[in-house]
This record gives structure tokens, sequence and C-alpha cells, in this order.
């Protein structure tokens, strides 16, 4: 069965390529949280599961070789519908929605799943942290607990780097006009200073008049 696509699939997929993650490669901080995740479920495969528009792709992976599978069949896209909750999938082969899944009856034979979802904090779920096993099983709550936890330091980290490269990306020395106060971006065109800001940040303006202009306008 192919999982519906979210109702906020189009702004989900702008933060997930806003991001810039997908295909960048393996990084000791996501490997250490899908490495926790595998112990604490004690499953032989542990990912970091990013759901593009046609793909899933893993940040990371514990116990599996390949970097990335269909949309169509991946387990994480039923469980970005369900953002506020684990999903656990018990026994795949006798789960109407998975039984004839490849990745059920062919390798890697996923009898059980559980995702916690990567949900950013404007409320996209972007991908999930979730274990599988070969055999069906079920995690105890303290094991859900943990892996819920551990999806928030992912989203914590994915949060921090896009953080990061927007205060690169305002690093440095840029073009100004000294007459307009223009601001020249790479591309060659000039835009005012708070368009070229918004564009590069998070950052938000509000309007006041500085004491030596209202000075100027009222002597």
């Amino acid at each position: 069965m192919i999982a519906p696509l979210p109702d906020n699939e189009t702004t989900r997929l702008e933060k997930l390529h806003q991001l810039k993650v997908l295909d960048t490669l393996p990084e000791e901080t996501y490997d250490d949280v899908a490495y926790l995740a595998s112990e604490i479920a004690q499953t032989p495969i542990a990912l970091i599961s990013l759901v593009d528009e046609k793909r899933q792709w893993f940040k990371s992976r514990i116990g599996l070789d390949a970097q990335e599978t269909s949309r169509d069949y991946a387990f994480c896209s039923h469980a970005i519908l369900t953002p506020d909750e684990l999903f656990v999938v018990p026994n795949a082969a006798e789960d109407d929605r998975f039984s004839d899944n490849p990745l059920v009856t062919g390798g890697p034979r996923i009898a059980f799943y559980a995702g916690a979802p990567l949900v950013c904090s404007d409320g996209h779920a972007l991908g999930t942290l979730c274990v599988i096993d070969r055999s069906p099983r079920r995690l105890k709550p303290q094991q859900q607990k943990a892996l819920t936890v551990l999806s928030r330091q992912v989203v914590a980290q994915l949060e921090l780097r896009d953080a990061l490269a927007q205060v690169k990306t305002l690093h440095g020395m840029f073009p100004i006009c000294p007459m307009c106060k223009r601001v020249r971006e790479d591309s060659g065109y000039w835009k005012q200073v708070e368009t070229y800001i918004s564009q590069h940040s998070q950052a938000q303006f509000c309007h006041s008049v500085c004491p030596d202009c209202i000075e100027i306008v009222y002597p």
C-alpha cells in the first residue's frame, strides 16, 4: 500500500530542501544517534530517514547497505502522516499495508518497524528515526520513549545545521551602494538590505525612526 501524501507536502518538501542535508556525506553526530537507537531497541537496523519527493534517503544507517529506497515502499512515508506519535508495525507480514511490500517479501525482509517522526519546530515531519528487525516484536514503553527523545535530538542537529549555514551566508564582506544602500548579491542583482537579510536568514524587521532622523524631520 502506497502512503498518501501529507496535507502539507509542498511546504514540507520546501523545508526539507532548505536544510540542504540530502545527499550529504555521513556525519558522526547522526551516526551516533542511529547507533544509540539500535542499542536501545536491540534491533539490527537503525536509520535516520528523510522522505523526499520520490525516495527516502538515509542520512545515517546501521545494519543496512542501501543509501536510499523508493518512497512508494517506505514505511517512513506512512510514519510522517502521524507526526505526533511513534509509528509501530509489530509484524509487517500480517499487516495489510505492508504484507506485499518488496522490503518485506525481499531484502532486507522487514518484519518489525518503529519510526519516530522527525518534526521540525514549524511542524513539518521530514522523515523518521526508525529501528527495524527481521523478526516480529514489540518495544517496551521505555524503549518507545527513548526513541522519541532521540528523534528530537536529530531535529535539533538539523535545525542547528541550518542556523549555522545562514550565519555563514551573512558572514564576511558584501558590496553595498553608498547612495541607495542596496546590497549586491552573488548573482549581480541589487536588493534592499531588508530583502537581502530576510532571504538569507530567519531575521524579521520592525520599523522605527532613529533619534538623528527624528531631529531632521522634526527639528
